[in-house]
């Protein structure tokens, strides 16, 4: 599980293993129990969520949107070496 970035008390990573072929670009977030799960491309949405309620959700929607390039640089880095 490479984490990618930890902001504002939030872990941002992703999953080696996302299925063969692998899922679309796209960042998982968890604080403590609470987890969603955000599409990168094409454009920044919520995929799922658990135990986050509206006004945490729209701040991950800006943070993951202030910081979409990092994210897929990252998930393109590391999937391209696991294909």
């Amino acid at each position: 599980m490479p984490v990618v970035s930890r902001l504002k008390g939030y872990c941002f990573f992703f999953f080696s293993n996302e299925g063969k072929p692998p899922e679309p670009p796209h960042i998982h977030v968890r604080r403590g129990a609470a987890r969603a799960k955000f599409w990168l491309a094409p454009v920044v949405s919520l995929a799922s969520s658990f135990d986050m309620n509206g006004p945490e959700l729209n701040e991950l929607v800006r943070i993951v949107m202030e910081n979409r390039g990092m994210f897929e640089r990252a998930w393109h880095e590391h999937i391209g070496k696991i294909r």
